[in-house]
């Protein structure tokens, strides 16, 4: 049997009006006209057959029936509303889900993510880490940090920075030589590989004309985190890249023991699926803005 309900509009008007104790400030509050909510009060005083309030020139006033009807049906309102709110909100601080690369996160973005969060802290960022190409469908992310040439096909790219690449290694590697070096001592160094950025070093080597013609005692790591830390560690030479690498750079960690940097075709986006939903909408917008602006300042 269908459950017997009074008309749901009529019965919020009088929920405002009772509460609020005046057909005006009801009106107010629903952003409709006095004899809007007038009528209202009507149709449902017609569905109940009682009346619901006593009128007169000074105003309205709940009657006796009026005042344990509103008793009764107040708090049910204020359950939807808090119900609402609290949907509301858990909806808004679902987690916004990034992925990206591990190097790019623990060389770069996660250095910067913590100013990200003192500035939104309503905003909760969880970054996932791999290596095949994004599938939006398949991933569950919100957007993802891809390394590419700007062809994600249903989604939209915005450049954050090019893949600068140029040899690195840690400073007593070179101890005592003046920098940049030769490129004719190249050959003498161990040349450190990453298993997913195994054309960096052919790349850069054409881009300089050179033939490593014996690569002495070559090492190939599963990472480019690994092969970086390698290089830190005074284990040979590696193909950095110099944007992922400015604070090691910078705090002496790592040197360039060669002038040459090579910047090819390729470079970091912020990828994010056309059919990204309004949920996260004003997140990922300030998680962009705020990424770029990062991008931008170096």
């Amino acid at each position: 049997m269908a459950r017997k309900l009074p008309p749901l509009n009529p019965l919020r008007t009088f929920e405002a009006a009772a509460r609020l104790g005046s057909f005006t400030r009801a009106a107010d509050e629903l952003l409709v006209t006095q004899s809007a909510v007038s009528r209202q009060i009507g149709v449902l005083e017609d569905y109940l057959g009682i009346a619901l309030f006593l009128r007169d020139a000074k105003g309205v006033q709940l009657t006796a029936a009026g005042q344990q009807y509103h008793g009764e049906i107040g708090p049910a309102f204020q359950l939807l509303t808090t119900a609402t709110e609290r949907l509301r909100k858990s909806a808004s601080g679902a987690p916004l889900k990034i992925r990206v690369y591990a190097t790019f996160a623990a060389k770069w973005l996660m250095r910067r993510l913590p100013q990200f969060q003192e500035l939104n802290p309503d905003i909760s960022v969880r970054i996932s880490t791999a290596v095949a190409p994004v599938d939006f469908a398949r991933d569950g992310v919100d957007a993802a940090i891809q390394l590419g040439r700007g062809e994600w096909p249903g989604s939209n790219a915005v450049l954050l920075f090019a893949d600068d690449i140029a040899p690195v290694c840690a400073p007593r590697l070179v101890a005592g030589a003046t920098l940049p070096l030769s490129l004719s001592v190249l050959g003498r160094f161990r040349l450190l590989h990453s298993h997913y950025r195994r054309s960096d070093w052919p790349d850069w080597l054409a881009s300089v004309g050179e033939v490593v013609a014996e690569d002495v005692d070559p090492i190939t790591f599963p990472s480019s985190l690994l092969t970086y830390q390698a290089a830190i560690d005074g284990l040979g030479v590696a193909m950095g890249q110099l944007p992922l690498l400015a604070d090691e750079l910078s705090s002496g960690a790592l040197v360039r023991p060669f002038a040459h940097s090579l910047r090819r075709g390729l470079a970091y986006y912020l990828v994010v699926p056309d059919s990204a939903g309004q949920r996260q909408a004003e997140g990922l917008r300030l998680f962009s803005q705020w990424l770029l602006a990062e991008c931008g300042a170096g």
